[in-house]
């Protein structure tokens, strides 16, 4: 089944970019300089930032739909990431070289499957929840530290 990976649309981050220190404090930001690589997955280009490069921590809501799975948590986005990921048929390095928890959810955002995978064993996995017709998108989440990593819905 063909499959469509998305990283954040980077807009709602752009004002954040720049900013001094303490402003990005007072919005509960911090900016980090990356010291190693893998280790800091970036949520719009789904790819690991390089060190030197700067990343914000940051809460973001990733499941809005008004249901008991609305959630949120900390993400790093790359300062300055200007174009999302959008891939089909694609899984970036950022997903494959890590365990991910993929969550399908319905229509109405209520989580209706989800299942443990090693980086590799993606595509199986993509194939099988999206194989639920019952199946609106899947989240993929990085399952050691981290959190919200990818959209991926039917292409």
């Amino acid at each position: 089944m063909a499959f469509r990976i998305l990283g954040l649309d980077p807009s709602p981050f752009m004002p954040l970019y720049g900013l001094p220190s303490d402003e990005l404090a007072r919005r509960g930001v911090r900016r980090l300089v990356v010291d190693a690589s893998p280790g800091f997955p970036d949520r719009v280009e789904v790819r690991d930032a390089a060190p030197g490069e700067t990343v914000l921590l940051l809460n973001h809501v990733h499941q809005p739909a008004d249901t008991p799975y609305r959630a949120s948590h900390a993400i790093f986005v790359r300062e300055y990431a200007g174009r999302r990921y959008d891939g089909i048929d694609t899984v970036p390095d950022a997903l494959r070289r890590r365990v991910l928890s993929l969550r399908a959810f319905d229509a109405h955002g209520d989580m209706v499957d989800a299942d443990l995978v090693e980086g590799p064993g993606i595509e199986g996995l993509i194939g099988r929840l999206l194989g639920n017709r019952s199946v609106a998108y899947l989240h993929a989440h990085y399952a050691k530290p981290g959190c919200y990593a990818a959209r991926i819905e039917r292409a």
